[in-house]
């Protein structure tokens, strides 16, 4: 839908193409990927969103939504210890999928120039190798087909685009392909929070440590709407977390600390486990096709699919966004608005590519295929310093505002080797970083009260 925005804001009309049926409101549907578990949305993708959809994050704050300062509102075991809770440079929300999607949309469709076809799919490109010019679409209920023109058309629909079959049909040569797959599953359970937290109790997160190279595990409690918390479990290949309530339970106690399974103890389960396996780093290169037509972009997980544990998907998705709503502004109307959108694309991708496939490399039972055989030697230069850095940013202020930039999409990778950040990393005189889990005693207190009546 945040591709329709930034579509209109330089096209008369833009019509949408959707295989579902949608809901009225903030609900859970077929095809909205990994709706059940954690989603994050960093400030980086949340300001980028707001500049494309303004009040988008107004609307989300007031139907619910939780705002978490990085690292303020935090409690979080890394992959290098416990993370001192440093006021706020940045920010997330935390919602359910539903209603992020919900937002979204509402805000978009309000626009009477953007038309949604439910229950209708894209099953081939109009044109050649030169040029496409729309698409022919198939109705879902009565099996009809129709070509729809269009000036540009843009493929967003995800890890299962059929794109590269498209372009097959169109002699166009597949685009290169890396994919980085540490064999993650998820697990999630949503409970109602306990005692008096709903709405004044931080995120919580405990991860494994890479380093020993053992399979990963990690858990997360995310307090979203509705007085909730998304409770997910994940696992990478050969330490899977089971789906049934009593091997959740018991893969909650044997994370790198207890702490999510004594939060969760005190809450009450709302639904069942809820499993996911559509996991994998996947990345696909269009900008490097020698062939292209024009007119044609893909955006989102068409082009780059991420391991949700760093929820950084959404706003990788803004950052594509605005990278057309960019390329739209130089060059529409000329031969090189697909080529230079892309290339604007792969950019605004390049850095939670490189976060995501960083660690998960060195997971045991990791499978990397990769076209550019220097991925692999080029993520491993990088750990070293990669841990000295986020070592440092457990207990040093201004390394962590740095790491926090960089992790919630808002400062380029690069910024960490500012001469701010690597002055900072020369001084001894930061405090040693916890070796407990961070919640207060009023957190505490919150979670094992007595609810309040509702009466």
């Amino acid at each position: 839908m945040l591709a329709a925005r930034v579509l209109r804001r330089h096209l008369d009309q833009v019509t949408v193409i959707e295989r579902d049926a949608l809901p009225d409101g903030p609900q859970h549907r077929k095809g909205l990927p990994q709706a059940r578990h954690s989603h994050l949305l960093w400030s980086g993708g949340a300001r980028l969103i707001d500049s494309l959809l303004p009040g988008t994050t107004e609307r989300l704050k007031a139907a619910g939504a939780q705002r978490i300062g990085v690292y303020r509102n935090m409690v979080s075991l890394t992959s290098y210890g416990w993370q001192q809770r440093f006021p706020e440079t940045q920010f997330l929300y935390a919602a359910s999928r539903p209603l992020l999607d919900w937002t979204i949309r509402d805000l978009t469709l309000a626009d009477p120039a953007i038309t949604l076809r439910q229950r209708t799919e894209a099953v081939a490109l109009l044109g050649d190798a030169t040029r496409v010019t729309g698409v022919t679409i198939r109705d879902l209920d009565d099996g009809a087909s129709t070509d729809l023109t269009a000036d540009v058309v843009v493929d967003t629909t995800g890890r299962g685009s059929r794109l590269a079959q498209w372009l097959d049909a169109l002699d166009v040569p597949p685009p290169q392909e890396d994919v980085v797959d540490s064999g993650i599953t998820y697990a999630t359970r949503v409970y109602r929070a306990p005692g008096r937290s709903a709405g004044a109790f931080p995120m919580v997160s405990v991860h494994s440590d890479y380093r020993t190279r053992q399979p990963g595990r990690f858990g997360l409690i995310l307090p979203v709407e509705n007085g909730q918390w998304i409770v997910t479990l994940s696992g990478t290949r050969g330490s899977e977390p089971p789906t049934d309530e009593a091997g959740f339970a018991a893969f909650a106690k044997e994370l790198a600390h207890p702490l999510i399974s004594e939060l969760i103890g005190l809450a009450t389960p709302l639904t069942p486990v809820q499993g996911s396996r559509s996991t994998a780093n996947r990345r696909r290169y269009f900008e490097r096709n020698s062939v292209w037509p024009g007119n044609l972009i893909a955006l989102g997980d068409s082009v780059a699919g991420f391991n949700p544990v760093y929820g950084h998907g959404m706003s990788a998705a803004a950052r594509s966004a605005a990278a057309l709503d960019r390329a739209l502004q130089r060059n529409l109307g000329t031969p090189d608005l697909a080529t230079s959108a892309l290339r604007g694309i792969s950019r605004a991708v390049d850095d939670p590519w490189n976060l995501a496939t960083a660690q998960d490399i060195f997971y045991p039972n990791c499978r990397i295929d990769a076209d550019d055989p220097r991925l692999e030697e080029e993520l491993n230069s990088q750990e070293r310093f990669t841990e000295l850095v986020c070592t440092a940013g457990l207990k040093t202020a201004p390394v962590a505002a740095a790491v926090a930039g960089v992790s919630a999409l808002a400062a380029p990778a690069t910024s960490l080797q500012s001469p701010a950040v690597l002055g900072a990393l020369r001084d001894q005189t930061a405090t040693p970083a916890p070796d407990t889990p961070t919640l207060t005693d009023e957190e505490w207190a919150l979670a094992t009260a007595e609810p309040l009546d509702d009466n």
